[in-house]
């Protein structure tokens, strides 16, 4: 028996309670601002974008920061918060999300959504990444080129709630393989790019000749 099914049989031996994200945690949306309000020095701030494209799991830092006096009118994840995408041209991204684990507050921008919780930040952003969550939500995006989904369809989304030792256990486990994967990509990236300076320099050589000086044709004269 792993250590995980020993925690839950003597944690909660009745079995691993479920509960709609709506009933464990509460949904506020992140309110407007763009991408040229970015400022080198200022407030810390994530724009929906930006989880698509650079953000994972989870992050301690901002990439980007807006000025303090915009700050101030822009609604803010606290630490602990998920930090969720609401729209995407594919439904796979819908709903991705970030959990933000950073020692401050950081504004976010519209077409998110902050779940504040009390459960194990990592724990609840693994569980957006799974097939059970993925299953769920896949019922509740609308629209056609640009997809979506709501609060209250988010709300309702079901997401095993076991005790938060458990839950620690969990993330642990998995934040194993997630560093696995992390070396891994590296370790390929850097074997590609070798391969890649490799075929660059045969190619090179092999499409290179000395040039031949052209050859005088008829006799003397």
């Amino acid at each position: 028996m792993s250590q995980i099914e020993e925690l839950i049989e003597r944690l909660c031996p009745e079995g691993v309670p479920h509960h709609p994200l709506g009933e464990v945690g509460t949904f506020t949306r992140g309110a407007p601002f763009q991408k040229r309000d970015f400022t080198e020095e200022g407030f810390p701030a994530i724009h929906y974008g930006q989880i698509h494209t650079f953000y994972g799991p989870w992050t301690a830092t901002a990439k980007s920061s807006i000025p303090r006096d915009l700050a101030e009118r822009i609604r803010k994840a606290h630490p602990g918060n998920l930090i969720i995408a609401t729209t995407s041209e594919d439904d796979q991204a819908v709903a991705k999300a970030t959990a933000w684990l950073g020692d401050t507050e950081v504004a976010v921008s519209n077409h998110i959504y902050i779940y504040d919780h009390s459960m194990n930040p990592k724990y609840v952003s693994y569980f957006f990444q799974s097939k059970a969550f993925q299953d769920q939500k896949q019922r509740y995006i609308t629209g056609t080129k640009v997809r979506d989904i709501s609060t209250q369809s988010l709300a309702k989304v079901m997401i095993p709630v076991p005790p938060l030792e458990v839950q620690h256990e969990i993330v642990k486990i998995l934040d194993t393989f997630t560093d696995l994967e992390a070396e891994l990509e590296a370790e390929l990236e850097a074997e590609l790019e070798a391969r890649r300076a490799q075929y660059e320099h045969y190619r090179d050589r092999l499409l290179s000749f000395n040039e031949t000086p052209p050859r005088r044709s008829g006799g003397s004269l």
